[in-house]
């Protein structure tokens, strides 16, 4: 019989961005479903959260995806709510618009009747705060299609499509573009000036070189980092906008027809939905595991100081001398496993060094004594702890290069 137990460490964006997008997500929901009840809480059944360089496009071809979807609604534009009633409200009484603002107006705007079946989101999700806010709602979404799939209003909370969409130009091009729209936008005020019309708006950035060359890099810094961090979890599309308006929009439907091609049908879904994605595990992975050690340490004092020493004593010498090769498998006997606690603790100890442990038990029948009489053999069982350990190992350059 084997007994194996297994926590790696896990990587990915810093504890505060996550407690933040934690505490943002949660207090929007609470609050819409205070206001509204959970039966109402009805989001589009499809997303496309689009984002894109500078001059990729954007708002040409959020008007494409509307007609090729055929979404009734207009496309959400985040960087126009800080310009919508609410945000001004809270402007003008001398308040902050931030990323729980922001997120709770989008939230509101998407559950509005006109977006039920689908909508654009043009600029959402720009920091890996709103990423982790994005990622709650798609879970929380699946909670409730659970939740609501045996109900009469099973239909009104189905499967939900999330869609990443990133248009990408290289630098070059993203400059070239928004100085083609500054020259553009100046020409046609002009215009207005001596003929009359309506003036457009003229982006500072699209009047100088530098300027639009290091908002593209605040795009690639800031906004492309959280998006790609996406990747493994949503319908990625990411699209190469360069080149003619029918090219890219050529580009966009064979990606939207391949992805559709991949996904699951309903009741396939609904099946294994109730199996969380790993990214959610491993999501708190890091917070529950410093959360432990200092319980640990707080309260059962002995035991982890137990387990400490035996790592310094028995372990490390071993790891040490395997250090090149990154991993060492140590058979052991030792009471300190006997308990169960002891092992998680060792386990969670090696996790937060940055190493992968596991424990196997193995019991072993050892003869002691033979009963002449009855011609018995008297066994006692011994219980060897066998650990494998894993880490980076060290590279060697080797001679002759």
């Amino acid at each position: 019989m084997s007994e194996a137990q297994s926590r790696p460490a896990s990587p990915g964006i810093s504890d505060l961005e996550v407690k933040d997008g934690q505490i943002i997500f949660d207090s929007v929901w609470t609050s819409l479903e205070r206001e509204l009840g959970r039966e109402k809480l009805v989001f589009p059944r499809e997303i496309f959260w689009l984002n894109g360089a500078p001059g990729a496009g954007k708002g040409t071809n959020t008007q494409f995806i509307l007609q090729y979807r055929d979404y009734g609604a207009e496309p959400i534009v985040v960087s126009d709510i800080l310009s919508s009633p609410e945000a001004k409200k809270r402007i003008d009484a001398g308040m902050l618009v931030g990323d729980r603002e922001v997120v709770e107006i989008l939230f509101r705007r998407l559950l509005l009747p006109q977006y039920e079946t689908g909508a654009v989101v043009d600029g959402f999700p720009r920091s890996m705060v709103q990423v982790e806010c994005l990622k709650h709602l798609f879970a929380r979404l699946n909670d409730l299609r659970q939740e609501f799939r045996l109900s009469s209003t099973a239909v009104r909370f189905a499967k939900p499509h999330f869609h990443i969409l990133v248009l990408f130009v290289d630098e070059n091009e993203s400059v070239r573009r928004q100085l083609k729209r500054g020259q553009e936008c100046v020409a046609h005020n002009d215009k207005v000036k001596k003929e009359g019309g309506v003036e457009v708006e003229v982006r500072k950035t699209d009047l100088s070189a530098e300027a639009a060359r290091n908002r593209y890099r605040v795009f690639k810094e800031r906004t492309y980092e959280p998006l790609q961090s996406l990747r493994d979890i949503f319908h990625y599309h990411f699209i190469n906008a360069q080149g003619s308006l029918p090219e890219v929009q050529a580009r966009i439907i064979k990606e939207l027809q391949y992805q559709s091609s991949l996904e699951l049908a309903e009741e396939t879904y609904d099946l294994i939905s109730p199996i969380p994605l790993a990214s959610q595990i491993v999501q708190h992975a890091r917070q529950d595991l410093v959360r432990r050690l200092d319980d640990y340490a707080e309260r059962n004092t002995p035991a982890f100081r137990s387990v400490i020493d035996l790592i310094q004593d028995k372990f490390l010498p071993i790891i040490k001398a395997h250090a090149i090769s990154g991993q060492a498998h140590v058979n052991i006997e030792t009471d300190v496993f006997n308990d169960p606690l002891a092992i998680s603790m060792f386990i969670d100890i090696f996790s937060e060094r940055g190493f992968h442990a596991v424990v196997d038990q193995h019991r072993i029948e050892i003869p002691e004594t033979l009963v002449v009489a009855s011609g018995k053999i008297i066994t006692r069982v011994k219980k060897v702890w066998r650990v494998s350990i894993r880490f980076e190992g060290s590279e060697i350059r080797r001679g002759g290069s």
